[in-house]
């Protein structure tokens, strides 16, 4: 059994609706109970044009890594997601894969750490309410120092609920 953290964002449509869905299907993947940050609102990155909301959720499984990606990425087309989005363009819904206990993967298909996770403040901010004593098992870097050198853009913490 490992514990998974996984971003989770949403740019179009009902955005928290979508949000509630993914933390439903999380809870059948995880179990035990999943542990969730705050919703977080940041700036639009790259093509896409509204304003994301971002949250990180901490699951616990037995699946493997390979079979768990498969699974995030069909529930994201059941939401309606494109099979190969435009990157970093606007999305019903992005499940992304940040650590899987300490492994340390990097395949075609598979790169865990997220290979762009620390330069996204939107991803370490509700990282660090769920996990904050977490380190990358990469580089031993803690979430605090990476949240300190992170791209600063417009992000704020919801009073929302998911």
């Amino acid at each position: 059994m490992e514990t998974v953290i996984i971003a989770i964002g949403s740019n179009l449509g009902d955005r928290l609706t979508t949000i509630r869905k993914a933390g439903k299907y999380l809870a059948q993947l995880s179990h035990d109970p999943v542990i969730k940050s705050s919703v977080w609102e940041s700036e639009p990155v790259g093509g896409a044009l509204y304003s994301f909301y971002n949250t990180a959720a901490a699951i616990t499984t037995t699946a493997n890594p390979v079979d768990l990606l498969v699974s995030l990425k069909q529930f994201e087309q059941q939401c309606g997601r494109e099979k190969n989005p435009q990157r970093w363009g606007p999305r019903i819904l992005d499940l992304d894969i940040i650590s899987y206990g300490n492994l340390v993967i990097e395949e075609d298909t598979l790169i865990i750490p997220h290979p762009e996770y620390q330069n996204r403040l939107f991803v370490l901010m509700p990282l660090a309410e769920i996990a904050q004593d977490w380190a990358d098992p990469r580089t031993g870097k803690p979430i605090s120092e990476m949240i300190n050198s992170a791209f600063v853009s417009g992000l704020h913490k919801t009073d929302l609920e998911w």
